[in-house]
């Protein structure tokens, strides 16, 4: 691993079809791992569907992003779905670090054998408090996060059940949401670490309609928003903790 983070070059593994979001993925990534956004470059599954897995060779972490145009429940439609599967597996295989959130996470889960459920209604959105379980007090990344935590969440899918090999380190009476695969360096999210109080408003914004009833349900998720400084921090611990060993 390098030394220096200004050494560091890490692949987005993006799947974002909408063009601001794409950006405002990219940016925040960047700014909340404390790298430059030319440090970080991007694998955007919408315009390359198909590629190699050696693809991540030469790159010292792989970062994946959300989605709200693709479905890991889908793969018949979203042909990228399975080849992206295959990349984390290799990551695994090859102990390459990974820091996947949201639709990341949701990949990982059925990559590793688990299984992903829909919901049409009543799903978690906003930000929301997320619990510790007693692993994350030996974790790299959660050690000193205090327990009930604020992170962004937004999700119709979710996972009910930590694949086998796992260790659960965070989870909401919801779902889990977070887990290390054992003994290697990639972690999963089902919230949103890259994710701000700002960025939500932004994104529920231009998803409103996929996410949202109406304009008063989402000026009431809006007006629920706080900031979500301990979750943000875990990108930034990724790098210093996993990446530069310090």
């Amino acid at each position: 691993m390098p030394r220096n983070k200004e050494d560091l070059r890490i692949l987005l593994l993006q799947i974002r079809h909408h063009t601001r979001t794409r950006a405002e993925e990219h940016e925040s990534f960047a700014s909340y791992s404390d790298l430059a956004k030319s440090q970080i470059d991007i694998l955007n599954v919408f315009d390359t569907p198909v590629f190699s897995l050696d693809i991540i060779q030469g790159y010292d972490a792989l970062f994946v992003g959300g989605a709200s145009e693709a479905s890991v429940l889908e793969p018949e439609t979203y042909p990228f779905v399975s080849r992206a599967q295959e990349l984390l597996l290799y990551c695994i295989e090859k102990n390459i670090p990974v820091f996947a959130s949201c639709f990341g996470f949701q990949l990982a889960v059925k990559a590793l054998g688990g299984d992903i459920i829909h919901e049409d209604k009543d799903f978690e959105m906003g930000t929301i408090p997320i619990r510790l379980t007693e692993a994350a007090a030996e974790d790299p990344l959660f050690h000193d996060t205090p327990d009930g935590f604020l992170a962004v969440a937004v999700h119709q899918q979710k996972s009910l059940q930590t694949p086998k090999e796992c260790t659960l380190l965070a989870y909401t009476e919801a779902c889990g949401h977070s887990f290390r695969v054992n003994g290697k360096l990639f972690w999963g999210f089902q919230f949103h670490p890259e994710v701000d109080k700002q960025r939500l408003i932004e994104r529920l914004t231009v998803f409103k309609e996929k996410y949202t009833e109406n304009d008063s349900h989402l000026e009431s998720v809006l007006a629920h928003a706080a900031e979500t400084p301990e979750s943000n921090r875990l990108v930034k611990k990724f790098v210093q903790r996993v990446l530069l060993n310090s």
